[in-house]
């Protein structure tokens, strides 16, 4: 039996976090390539500090001849990153930072094992991959990390709008949410550090300007007298971004997924195409597990498979429902292979990955987003309940 009384901290950052700059970056020249061909190799990776950004990584083209006028647009898909986020910062400009494009041909010694004839290419590269869901949200996410990025997306609205001018793009967020018979039901602690434009301004003058929105996002009567508030606890937060502290692609996984809710495979999801399982398998099992837990089969549910570099099929299919199942996990596990392909083409057939559909999810999570009418977010639809109820 889990324990059910008890509290569980997660953490969020937002888009103008560093590593959040680099995510929408890669994921961005990702987007730019899949328009351009849907059938792209790319693993684009992103670096950025003060005054600059490189970029470098792998670009694979059914037509050769075209990379190179696509790799040429990259500076321009950069800066336009950097001015949506709202980085107009002296030594961090979207106008005047200096931008390296270091992306060349995807291998073929790589591409050897990917790209097939049969329609059974292989996984491009070997790996765990985990999915989770569970009841104690309608998102079916883990409460705390459900709220720390909602209130960031929240902040970062009212500063494009220009409803709150004053703040800056760079932020985190942190909720210790308390469980009662294992289900959340407040929070203990609320942590938040944003960027302000105005040094003058004081942590209390910071905490009075995102204060109402904390409020607006969280479920009522979550905060009490007896929660904890620290504001900006370090005091003046002017510089931030890439100026403030490097950033790099893929270093924010745990924000990216569950919070720390459930575990995480070693990989990373921006900048890569769907032919990496990295990034299809996990949104694949983060499907599974949440038909699992809409078709009321658990509630709570761990999927995780595992890959072979070349090789199509999974090697493993694994679930836990960590107590809560009414199906024995064994017979989920045999149910799974009759209702989805899960090789790397049946994934992005199933899931329609091919698209556009990246840049959206470098900010405030891969999961728990709604399902989107161009297919974002398709790994999201709660569609296979039936078919599973008949596989079992």
């Amino acid at each position: 039996m889990s324990r059910q009384n008890y509290i569980f901290t997660s953490e969020s950052v937002s888009e103008g976090h560093p590593d959040k700059v680099c995510d929408r970056i890669s994921d961005a020249i990702l987007d730019a390539l899949i328009a351009e061909d849907p059938l792209a190799r790319v693993a684009c990776e992103t670096f950025a500090t003060t005054n600059r950004v490189i970029i470098g990584g792998e670009v694979g083209l059914t037509d050769k001849d075209r990379l190179h006028d696509c790799v040429a647009r990259i500076p321009d898909i950069a800066r336009a990153c950097i001015r949506d986020i709202g980085y107009e910062q002296d030594k961090f400009h979207w106008e005047t930072v200096e931008i390296t494009n270091l992306l060349h041909e995807q291998s073929a010694h790589i591409a050897q094992g990917v790209t097939g004839e049969r329609g059974d290419e292989g996984a491009g590269d070997q790996g765990i991959m985990f999915g989770y869901a569970t009841n104690e949200t309608p998102e079916m996410m883990p409460a705390p990390i459900l709220y720390s990025h909602a209130v960031l997306k929240r902040l970062a609205e009212a500063r494009k709008s220009g409803e709150q001018a004053m703040l800056g793009p760079d932020a985190k967020s942190q909720f210790s949410v308390r469980y009662e018979g294992g289900k959340p039901v407040g929070v203990s602690s609320v942590v938040l550090s944003h960027q302000h434009l105005d040094a003058s301004l004081s942590s209390a003058d910071v905490r009075a300007i995102v204060e109402p929105y904390i409020r607006e996002v969280l479920p009522d009567g979550w905060l009490t007298d007896a929660t904890d508030w620290w504001v900006n606890p370090t005091g003046t937060f002017v510089i931030g971004g890439p100026d403030g502290d490097a950033g790099l692609t893929g270093r924010k996984i745990i924000v990216d997924t569950y919070g720390g809710a459930a575990p995480h495979g070693g990989g990373a999801f921006s900048g890569k195409d769907p032919t990496k399982v990295d990034r299809s398998a996990a949104y694949a099992s983060r499907y599974l597990a949440k038909n699992i837990v809409a078709a009321g089969l658990a509630e709570r549910c761990t999927v995780q498979l595992s890959y072979a570099i070349g090789v199509a099929r999974p090697l493993s299919i694994y679930v836990e429902s960590h107590g809560t199942g009414r199906v024995g996990e064994a017979a989920i596990e045999a149910a799974i292979p009759q209702i989805m392909d899960l090789t790397p083409r049946g994934i992005r057939t199933h899931l329609d990955l091919n698209k556009p559909i990246y840049e959206r999810t470098a900010s405030y999570g891969h999961f728990g987003r709604a399902p989107e009418a161009d297919g974002g977010f398709s790994w999201e639809r709660c569609d296979l309940g039936e078919a599973l109820k008949r596989a079992l």
